[in-house]
């Protein structure tokens, strides 16, 4: 019997540091029938060259003008010839056994997407030192609906839930993309939870693999969310907690969805604040629409004494000013 072809795809933009482990970890994989597509989304450094000196044949690369990591993958779907599809950034590593581990836990359901262990390592050691940590989602699935409302909803919501789920995490079924459609290219930000919310919501659970482990890597100098200074990243989001919301409802009665989604909308609400005042206003329009719940200010210490002092927005324009006087800008 044939295994079935996997197709690995790689969303690639400037990340010479990187790729060449990326790949490496594609290439190695204990399940032999796969191939990988590289689509290169107008890089200026060194990564194409790096991707096409390893001259091997189940890697196809394909070029194109810079149109986001979404109309990537989306291109890279086109081309993909697998039964099932691997997400990977090219910054992040696959566990050797990370693939064959989740085809065999799909063997007998393409209705389900196989999900395993993620390990988050700092750029600059060494992954393999880590060990994968049980999480509340370690175990098969069989209600993809009341996954997403815990993975959503926080301890601050649902004590001992909540979290965040890697793409690479995942191990899809081409027939299930078809079904949930594809990328969302007018997302910049969120684009892979707005995306798998809805993968999600089409299936019929999740099989999870135990032995898989995929390595995602935390950079330096990334800036998070609470910190975050570009406008279209907020639009972004803001879109995509809509769209989110929108896969959910069509499945659950309003309630705590309600409550879950009024605290997506505050806390853009707040980390948009004071770089995009309009959007932050609607975002709080929303979060009040939805639930009359009130919710805390997230942030440090001397942040939320602040924010108990002289107001949430007094505590963000204090982080704003603070974070630009790190990076030097003005």
């Amino acid at each position: 019997m044939t295994e079935p072809l996997v197709s690995i795809i790689i969303p690639l933009y400037n990340a010479e540091d990187f790729v060449k482990d990326c790949i490496y970890s594609a290439i190695n994989q204990t399940w032999e029938n796969k191939e990988i597509i590289v689509v290169d989304d107008g890089s200026t450094d060194n990564s194409l060259n790096i991707v096409n000196s390893f001259n091997d044949e189940r890697i196809t690369v394909i070029s194109q003008k810079n149109k986001g990591a979404s109309a990537a993958r989306n291109k890279g779907l086109e081309a993909a010839r697998g039964k099932y599809i691997q997400f990977l950034d090219a910054d992040d590593i696959l566990g050797t056994e990370k693939i064959a581990t989740q085809v065999k836990s799909l063997s007998t359901s393409e209705e389900h997407l196989s999900l395993c262990h993620t390990v988050h390592f700092d750029d600059g050691t060494d992954p393999f030192q880590y060990l994968p940590q049980n999480e509340w989602y370690s175990k098969d699935i069989a209600d993809p609906i009341d996954f997403l409302i815990k993975l959503y909803s926080g301890s601050d919501i649902l004590p001992g839930f909540g979290g965040m789920i890697q793409p690479n995490a995942w191990l899809v079924p081409l027939t299930l993309i078809h079904k949930a459609g594809l990328w969302n290219e007018k997302l910049t930000t969120d684009d892979d939870g707005e995306f798998f919310c809805r993968v999600l919501v089409n299936s019929s659970g999740i099989k999870f693999a135990d032995k898989g482990i995929n390595y995602y890597r935390k950079h330096k100098n990334l800036v998070s969310l609470s910190n975050a200074t570009n406008h279209s990243a907020f639009g972004s989001i803001y879109h995509s907690i809509g769209l989110k919301y929108d896969h959910l409802n069509k499945f659950v009665s309003p309630g705590i969805i309600d409550i879950i989604f009024s605290r997506f909308y505050w806390e853009l609400a707040l980390s948009s604040y004071p770089l995009d005042k309009t959007l932050s206003a609607k975002a709080i329009k929303k979060s009040r629409t939805l639930s009359n719940k009130k919710f805390g200010y997230s942030g440090g210490t001397n942040s939320k004494m602040i924010s108990k002092l002289l107001g949430w927005k007094a505590a963000r324009l204090v982080s704003f000013i603070r974070l630009k006087i790190i990076n030097g800008t003005s």
